[in-house]
């Protein structure tokens, strides 16, 4: 069973995505928000598999949510769920923390597939999103634009993946937890726009 917690102000559409994972076998509605400042207290003492987050929630955004969540429970799983289709926003939401990137006009069959994946491990993105990362990327390799923006933190983690080192590993040399390890390894691969350690390594070592 899947749990799942929604952050989101528009109440019918609330109500709507709750219903409908309710009623889908292997998936759970736990909770329920209707702004950031409320979702901050209560998601990390529901601790929820997946949280679905709008960006636009007034007061502090969806982003800011999600990158304040990330510090507290840096192993929460967000997959943002919106209405916006600009690069800015999507890039932004995906350094925050964010595991995927769907379109609220996305089918529920797709949205379902979408929360599968990221308890999973994978970061889904709606079609017309990933599309507009590829532009981007695209676009940012003909102008040689600078690839990506890591923390000092995520640069470590990444040069001792270079190495060869297990993530227990590379845990036990920065002092920290091997979910944290994760957690660090899945915003590498996003901002790096890669699907493995080995596609990882190799733009790093070009960088």
């Amino acid at each position: 069973m899947i749990s799942v917690s929604i952050v989101d102000d528009e109440n019918e559409l609330r109500k709507s995505i709750t219903t409908f994972v309710n009623g889908s076998p292997g998936f759970r509605c736990i909770s329920a928000y209707n702004s950031a400042a409320t979702a901050l207290k209560g998601l990390p003492a529901d601790k929820p598999d997946v949280v679905l987050m709008d960006i636009n929630l007034g007061g502090m955004t969806g982003i800011e949510c999600v990158e304040r969540l990330k510090i507290e429970v840096p192993t929460m799983q967000i997959l943002m769920l919106t209405v916006y289709e600009d690069t800015d926003q999507i890039f932004k939401a995906l350094a925050a923390g964010a595991s995927g990137y769907m379109l609220k006009r996305s089918s529920p069959t797709k949205l379902l597939l979408a929360i599968r994946e990221v308890h999973g491990g994978g970061s889904p993105m709606s079609s017309s999103i990933a599309r507009k990362v590829v532009a981007s990327f695209q676009k940012s390799q003909k102008t040689g634009e600078k690839q990506t923006h890591l923390s000092p933190r995520e640069e470590a983690v990444l040069d001792c993946l270079a190495k060869g080192l297990t993530y227990k590993q590379i845990a036990d040399q920065l002092g920290i937890s091997i979910d944290t390890i994760r957690t660090y390894i899945r915003r590498v691969y996003e901002k790096l726009h890669v699907q493995s350690r080995t596609e990882a390594v190799a733009k790093y070592l070009q960088a």
